[in-house]
């Protein structure tokens, strides 16, 4: 009798038991599957292959520290710009010339990588922020920290001086508004025949004594007993030299309106103000009076480099007595400080800009101890 299990068909897939011991096994064959559902037989058998890969090829996300890197070697690049702006290379552009000219400016680097901290959530850039944020208070802390406009009148001298510009629509309110400074001096540049009447009309009657070269002038509570055209530039009639009998003895007064910069294709071009600047030097150095006072649109930023021949003999009143940056130009959004009050024997008790006016720079004023 046969019993049911032995006459059982092989299942499927399983290989049939063959009776003779050394007979060779048939080949097994697997019928193809669709393995999981909606997956490709093809997408499960590179499963392992992908599994078997290396664990250093795998990608892995940057960690938080990684992140932001761009940002941050930005915030340190700019602050050693600024602790080092006198290093900066001109590269044949005049680089290091126009980077001083807005070196108040490289402060806004600072929330701009804040910004991108903040949008990448990188601690990296937020904390590299914080150097450039620490140089620029050291540099410029000191003129924020400065006193205000100092009230007329008492012992000294008030000063002002103010392009008024050539195409000034309305040159009777810009001496008006001059006035309410209550000066003793006022220097103006880009003065026109045409507009000189309207500003003789309004300051004589408060500052009697006034001096005249070219597009240059000069108004004065005090005696003017002499004035010259200064030549610092042999084609232009833009700066006079005055000598002024004020409250403490006699001052000499320069007023000068130097060339102007032009941003051209080949960089930075200051070449004729430069030579303005070296004329300018030489000149205060021959100067027989002790007290010097100099007025006027020198064309030349605050912190540029190329201010150095008369910093080097004189002192800037908004750097030694101002509040804040005191910026000039363009009025309607100022950006730099081109005009300046500077004087030798003359300190500055304070510094300022008064109100836009007609023209397309603001007016500086100082008060010096007479």
């Amino acid at each position: 009798m046969t019993r049911p299990h032995e006459n059982l068909a092989p299942r499927p897939g399983r290989r049939p038991h063959s009776s003779s011991p050394g007979a060779p096994r048939p080949a097994a064959t697997v019928a193809p599957s669709a393995g999981p559902a909606g997956v490709a037989p093809a997408a499960v058998a590179a499963a392992p292959a992908a599994a078997a890969r290396p664990a250093h090829r795998r990608r892995r996300p940057a960690g938080p520290w990684r992140r932001g890197r761009t940002p941050a070697a930005l915030a340190l690049l700019t602050a050693l710009a600024l602790a080092g702006h006198r290093k900066v290379p001109g590269l044949g552009v005049n680089l290091g010339s126009l980077w001083e000219s807005a070196l108040p400016w490289a402060g806004l680097v600072v929330p701009a990588v804040l910004l991108a901290a903040a949008v990448r959530r990188a601690p990296a850039p937020a904390c590299a922020a914080l150097v450039p944020a620490v140089v620029w208070a050291a540099v410029f802390g000191p003129l924020l920290l400065g006193g205000g406009p100092a009230p007329g009148g008492g012992a000294g001298l008030t000063v002002v001086t103010h392009n008024v510009s050539a195409e000034n629509p309305d040159p009777d309110g810009t001496a008006r508004s001059l006035l309410a400074a209550h000066p003793d001096l006022i220097a103006l540049e880009e003065v026109t025949d045409a507009a000189l009447p309207a500003y003789q009309r309004v300051l004589d009657p408060e500052l009697p004594h006034h001096a005249r070269t070219g597009t240059v002038a000069l108004w004065s509570r005090y005696p003017v007993t002499d004035s010259r055209r200064l030549t610092i530039d042999p084609g232009w009639s833009r700066s006079l030299r005055a000598e002024v009998q004020g409250p403490g003895g006699p001052l000499a007064v320069y007023v000068v309106h130097l060339a102007s910069v032009r941003l051209t294709v080949s960089g930075f071009a200051t070449g004729h103000r430069n030579r303005n600047l070296a004329a300018l030097g030489q000149a205060l150095d021959e100067e027989p009076l002790r007290r010097v006072l100099l007025l006027g649109d020198l064309n030349t930023a605050a912190g540029d480099r190329e201010l150095g021949p008369l910093t080097s003999r004189l002192s800037s009143a908004q750097d030694t007595a101002g509040d804040g940056f005191g910026f000039t130009w363009p009025s309607a959004f100022p950006l730099a400080r081109i005009d300046h009050v500077m004087t030798r024997d003359l300190p500055a008790t304070a510094a300022w800009t008064l109100p836009a006016t007609a023209s397309d720079h603001r007016p500086a004023a100082a008060r010096l101890k007479a």
